[in-house]
């Protein structure tokens, strides 16, 4: 969610090297932003509310100088974006970043008032910055003050640490926040991932769940949760800069959708044999003929690739799905089969609420497959199996690519599952495989209808409320189809099983009501086209998302109408989510709003 940098440098400036990494954390979503640097052994610090612009013009016009430093982009949790809660936070000589939440902040802020301390934010995080000097104060040395103070948190933190009177120490911490190391030439580096690092070095370690390193210029000294010392690998790790410039194109997501017949592509060639007719043995690794149950567990836009997921095991490889958001499948502690396997859907492979979950699936004796875009994050780390989606960094919040290279990977692994289980023969097989292999010339031309879809995303952008429904796997197309509008456009709109229209939904239509159907010409069809007329019977104004066959049976009387492309229904749900994508994008558009970085939303979630 939040982002963090810090830099140990070898005589270069620290603050400028900050600003220009934290720029590349900016997609996580933020309120504000800060630095702190020690400078002949004396801390400062700069923060800035709003954008980084907002900072870098602070810095500008007063500067921080030092070759050690880190920096904060904030997303608020306690306390309001201003700029006395702006990370970092100090208190005597400690200076502090912190992702996460610390849970008993209450607690220990009332210890430290009673022994005499003011506090002057809302934040939890000041409590650390506090506690640490507290430990100072008492004659330990900075790295056993910082040892004694991680001892006393409790909840979820990466945090990196400076102290007054050391320019060459920094130490750094993850309890359930990832946090990465990055070795230079007599340099080292921390951030909250190796995307904030690539512009400084591609040499990656990350930390472990209760790691903690004590940093300088030439060393990396690691100790894992028991203090003990801890060799972590250290990796060469490929990420570009490059990848995440907007190029010809106005917004990151506007990128990001056009990017999705290629790495569609690559996501399904990695789950290919040689011969790209089947999809490739996974039995070694994962053997599900005999799993009595697949449980499927994510959040936000994952959750619904999930649920898309569920028809494809239960229609293609007759195996019985359970699906949860991680937040509510954490906490309800629900059974779980002897023999059962689960499956964690994550972008960022860091996600709180779906790492805790996996958690509690693996000590409930479930074989865990993650299907994430970071191999090397913790939820991929902890898992047994790992299917990278291949869509490359995703920047705008509003996930595209990375959802239908989610529903990619599944829809193989569903195929690869319904081989174990006896289900489907070979030519079977060969004709699903085909389908797949279809979907980046389908998304190519469902992306063509994007001057139509541009077009009546003006009209849409006066709506105060919309609906999306949809049938079978559509459904959850229809879900994420109003999510999306939601998240960047901030109109009101909800998803419904087009079945389910009638049992409430249906008092709320009206002319001013715009309904997307999304009704490709299948078996279900018909069906939805009933309830699509009952919503015009009531002067509601459907748009119709349909083939060209669907378009000439039931366009007549629709509002507007969009056209993709003829599809096997197999592979219909990932065609499908690009209108929608595309209607929330130019909406969003139309109404002026930050479509990469939407009010209130951050990229990773790596709090509860």
């Amino acid at each position: 969610m939040c982002g963090i940098v810090g830099i140990l440098g070898n005589g270069r400036e620290a603050a400028p090297l900050i600003l220009n990494a934290l720029k590349s954390l900016e997609y996580r979503g933020y309120d504000s932003a800060g630095v702190a640097t020690v400078q002949g052994g004396t801390l400062d610090r700069r923060r800035a509310v709003g954008k980084l612009s907002a900072l870098a013009e602070l810095l500008q016009n007063n500067p921080i100088g030092g070759a050690i430093g880190i920096g904060h982009t904030r997303w608020a949790t306690h306390g309001a974006p201003t700029e006395v809660n702006a990370h970092p936070h100090a208190a005597g000589k400690v200076a502090v970043v912190h992702n996460g939440i610390i849970e008993n902040f209450q607690e220990l802020r009332t210890m430290l008032a009673a022994e005499g301390r003011s506090f002057v934010t809302q934040t939890d995080t000041e409590t650390i910055a506090q506690l640490c000097d507290h430990f100072l104060g008492t004659g330990l040395s900075p790295q056993d003050a910082a040892a004694a103070t991680l001892a006393k948190l409790e909840g979820a933190f990466a945090l990196a640490l400076l102290f007054d009177g050391e320019d060459d120490l920094m130490i750094a911490a993850r309890k359930g926040s990832p946090l990465a190391l990055g070795y230079g030439d007599g340099e080292m580096f921390v951030g909250s991932d190796a995307l904030a690092l690539a512009h400084l070095t591609n040499r990656i370690c990350y930390l472990d769940e209760g790691d903690w390193a004590v940093l300088t210029r030439e060393t990396a000294t690691i100790y894992d949760k028991d203090g003990n010392l801890a060799n972590r690998e250290v990796r060469v790790v490929n990420v570009s800069s490059v990848l995440v410039d907007k190029g010809e194109y106005r917004h990151f997501m506007a990128k990001e959708v056009h990017e999705q017949p290629s790495v569609t592509g690559y996501a399904l060639g990695s789950m290919l044999t040689p011969e790209r007719d089947a999809i490739r043995d996974i039995s070694e690794t994962l053997d599900l003929s005999d799993t009595p149950r697949l449980t499927i567990v994510a959040c936000g836009t994952a959750s619904y690739a999930g649920h898309v997921a569920k028809y494809w095991f239960e229609q293609v490889a007759r195996l019985p799905v359970e699906i949860d958001i991680a937040s509510e499948f954490r906490y309800r502690q629900p059974p779980l089969p002897k023999g059962g396997v689960a499956v964690f859907v994550s972008q960022s492979g860091e996600t709180a609420d779906t790492l805790a979950a996996l958690r509690y699936a693996k000590e409930n004796g479930q074989k865990i497959v993650a299907v994430v875009n970071v191999p090397e994050s913790s939820i991929a780390r902890e898992s047994d199996l790992v299917l990278p989606i291949h869509a490359g960094p995703e920047v705008g919040v509003a996930s595209t690519k990375a959802f239908t290279c989610q529903l990619m990977i599944l829809a193989s692994l569903a195929i690869a599952v319904a081989r174990q289980r006896g289900e489907i023969d070979a030519a079977e097989e060969t004709r699903l495989v085909r389908a797949l292999s279809e979907v980046p010339r389908l998304l190519s031309e469902a992306i063509a209808s994007e001057s139509d879809i541009e077009k009546l995303a003006y009209e849409l952008a006066k709506a105060r409320d919309v609906i999306y429904l949809g049938r079978g796997s559509q459904f959850p197309i229809a879900l994420e189809g109003a999510l999306k509008l939601k998240e960047i456009s901030y109109i009101h709109a909800e998803g419904y099983a087009s079945g389910e229209l009638k049992h409430g939904p249906i008092a709320l239509i009206d002319e001013n009501v715009p309904v997307v159907t999304l009704a490709p010409r299948d078996n279900l069809y018909d069906k939805t086209v009933s309830n699509m007329q009952e919503v015009m019977a009531r002067a509601g104004k459907v748009l119709l998302i349909s083939d060209a066959a669907g378009i000439e049976h039931a366009g007549e009387g629709c509002w507007r109408t969009l056209t993709m492309p003829d599809c096997d229904p197999f592979v219909a749900p990932i065609v499908y989510a690009v209108p929608t994508q595309l209607i929330a994008y130019h909406t969003a558009v139309a109404k002026g709003t930050d479509v990469d970085q939407p009010r209130n939303l951050a990229k990773s979630v790596t709090v509860e």
